[in-house]
């Protein structure tokens, strides 16, 4: 799948030559703020200027969108693609957008503005979102569905989001430190990058090319990583054969400089048989940008390998992690060959990206076929297993803790969980016991829905009110929608892919197309899937279905 254009919007330049320059000669945007967004601690993040701001915005749209849409049409006025092609598609990755609206609206908004003809999907699955966006993109190529793919992650920083980490004791009020000894924590960042998919390129001239991608799940933890990596070290085996492996020019991380992340990504590296291959780790210049830093980092990843020229590891002095890994704080000369990109986040999600500059195009298949083992229907007072009503004498959420004490009572961590995972965990446990389910381990989860977490998100904004400012962990882990596959990945000990996509609406042929070009580029033997909406505690709905590859 070839690359045919780019852009890098962020503090340090609004295009990826821009950004790239400014990278190559040491150049970082982050700094410490103090009272910014009226949060009463410091903090230190990459964050745009006021006048680079008001350069970005865009009549009638917010900040939010203003910066995806600046970001797709730099890249744009790079190809030649036809947006409002039937055959053209707009793949949004962020963690939260704008907060208060919905991403299924930012999405529709920007896409329509763009003059996109074809529904935009937003992938969801927290900071893996931007490398698991070009995964779908990649799988959506090879069912033959589209002929362009737009890809874009961007997140912006607030009061909501910074909050949040700081209650999770996760960032560092000074500049960030990469797998180093010292390191104690992540700093945030401001970005969108764009990365545009297309057949049209000239198949006589050589491109990079998106050859495979995987995404695991640890089934740890919804915020804490795999002390062993499983899951990332599972994505790696995926997409890397033995020839492939001989070729990396280097190993793009996702370094959050947190403790336990750049501590499991070392152990998922050496465990690959990868520890010579050189690594760079880009958050000591961006800050953590959530739904874009898997973009950027794929973006300047293969510009460094054309280079063979890796800049240094900023904030990065001495190796703090047990595991062995080529990481330096000064510029490692490199052979150009093959790009891997790895990157972790909350949920338990990893995912891994295989590149090479090559005239390889993407192999065409089949989506394949699947049968329904079992099926689940949740609504506010009625509740369906394989058809059957089950009775009930709640409504509301009161029905999911009914259904819990009946027919589950043997995993307290419910009462933990915010209302989306609760709907997802009770309908999944009904689905899932209703027909044998042994064999778990490959098992993946993958849902839709159009409300992101809208009530884990209210629930949240009352704990940072001026005059009440008591930001709550518990709560803010339950604002990124994926954290409830995650939880259906730790109960059932399923180690094969979580993702969460949010759709304009309730569109059973694309999540159908989805879910079917998922089966076919993993391993998977049983996937259970379905649409989750769930926007008050006396209005969600659930329709769950346990699936099986067709042979």
């Amino acid at each position: 799948m070839k690359i045919v254009a780019t852009n890098i919007t962020s503090p340090l330049g609004f295009t990826t030559r821009q950004n790239l320059e400014a990278v190559m000669h040491g150049q970082s945007h982050l700094h410490t703020w103090q009272g910014t967004f009226g949060i009463p601690e410091p903090f230190c993040a990459s964050l745009f200027s006021d006048g680079q701001n008001h350069e970005l915005q865009v009549p009638d749209m917010t900040r939010f969108q203003s910066l995806v849409y600046r970001s797709v049409s730099e890249a744009l006025s790079h190809s030649n693609i036809n947006v409002a092609s039937s055959r053209t598609l707009l793949v949004l990755s962020s963690t939260k957008g704008d907060i208060t609206t919905p991403l299924s609206i930012t999405a529709t908004k920007i896409a329509a503005k763009l003059g996109f003809t074809t529904k935009p999907i937003v992938v969801c699955n927290a900071c893996t979102s931007g490398v698991c966006a070009q995964i779908l993109a990649l799988r959506l190529f090879q069912t033959g569905a589209y002929d362009n793919i737009v890809v874009c992650g961007a997140d912006l920083q607030g009061k909501f989001i910074v909050s949040g980490f700081q209650s999770l004791k996760a960032t560092s009020a000074h500049p960030c430190r990469p797998f180093d000894m010292e390191r104690n924590g992540l700093n945030l960042g401001e970005a969108a990058a764009t990365i545009i998919f297309s057949r049209e390129q000239a198949p006589e001239k050589q491109s990079w090319n998106l050859l495979s991608g995987d995404i695991r799940n640890d089934a740890h933890h919804i915020s804490n990583p795999s002390k062993t990596a499983e899951g990332s070290y599972r994505s790696i085996q995926a997409v890397l054969t033995p020839e492939r492996k001989d070729s990396l020019s280097l190993i793009s991380v996702h370094g959050t400089a947190t403790m336990y992340n750049d501590q499991m990504e070392s152990v998922a590296i050496q465990r690959s048989g990868l520890s010579d291959v050189p690594v760079t780790a880009l958050k000591g210049y961006y800050g953590h940008t959530m739904g874009a830093t898997g973009v950027i980092e794929t973006i300047l990843a293969i510009h460094f390998a054309d280079k063979g020229r890796i800049p240094p590891s900023r904030g990065f002095s001495e190796l703090g992690v047990s595991g062995r890994i080529n990481i330096s704080d000064q510029t490692i000369t490199t052979h150009p060959g093959s790009v891997l990109k790895i990157i972790s986040g909350f949920g338990g999600c990893n995912a891994a990206l295989y590149l090479e500059r090559c005239q390889e195009s993407e192999t065409r298949v089949t989506p394949c076929g699947y049968t329904t083992l079992s099926s689940v229907s949740i609504t506010t007072d009625t509740v369906l297993c394989d058809g059957i009503s089950v009775p009930t004498t709640q409504q509301g959420r009161a029905l999911l803790t009914e259904i819990y004490k009946t027919h589950i009572a043997d995993y307290p961590k419910f009462y933990k969980m915010d209302l989306l995972s609760r709907l997802v965990f009770v309908a999944s446990e009904m689905l899932t016991r209703s027909k044998t389910f042994n064999d778990a381990d490959d098992c993946s989860v993958i849902l839709f829905n159009r409300s992101s977490s809208i009530v884990a998100d209210t629930e949240y904004m009352q704990t940072i009110q001026p005059g009440n400012y008591y930001p709550s962990p518990s709560v803010f882990v339950y604002t990124l929608p994926n954290i409830c596959t995650g939880e259906i990945a730790i109960r059932n000990n399923c180690h094969g892919e979580t993702s969460f996509y949010i759709l304009p609406d309730k569109d059973c042929e694309l999540m159908d197309l989805i879910v079917r070009a998922s089966m076919t580029g993993n391993d998977n033997s049983h996937v259970i899937t379905g649409w989750v909406d769930c926007n008050s505690d006396q209005d969600f709905e659930i329709e769950l279905k346990l699936i099986t590859r067709n042979i």
